[in-house]
């Protein structure tokens, strides 16, 4: 049985540049198909516009408000929210509150860095 606790898995940054500790994937436990990490977004902050070819993601806010783009598409986001993220669509997640966004966030295949691609950020 694999069980992992959010105060004892380690943080790094992602390509995208968010904050996450990956709870379960097949880095740390018996998981294959997907992952399940939880983000963290200081007030202000935006992860880097960008894609995955082949991971479809969702996104489950804890805590916090923000802004979330895929593709053409903007909508304010806050807790209890969940957003799906196709593959191969520009997204990306801005934290418009005043406190840290938490959120989940589901990979299926896992998360990889080489499966990110990062891109100019036009929204400026």
């Amino acid at each position: 049985m694999d069980i992992r606790n959010l105060n004892e898995v380690p943080a790094f940054t992602t390509k995208d540049g968010s904050e996450i500790r990956e709870l379960l994937a097949h880095r740390n436990s018996c998981i294959r198909a997907q992952s399940l990490a939880e983000a963290r977004l200081p007030p202000g902050c935006s992860t880097t516009p960008h894609y995955h070819p082949l991971t479809e993601e969702i996104y489950y806010l804890l805590t916090g408000h923000g802004r979330m783009r895929i593709a053409d598409d903007q909508r304010d986001v806050g807790p209890g929210d969940a957003i799906a993220i196709p593959p191969g669509l520009v997204h990306q997640i801005t934290n418009t509150g005043p406190e840290t966004m938490v959120f989940l966030c589901c990979c299926a295949p896992p998360y990889e860095h080489d499966d990110t691609v990062l891109v100019p950020d036009d929204s400026a």
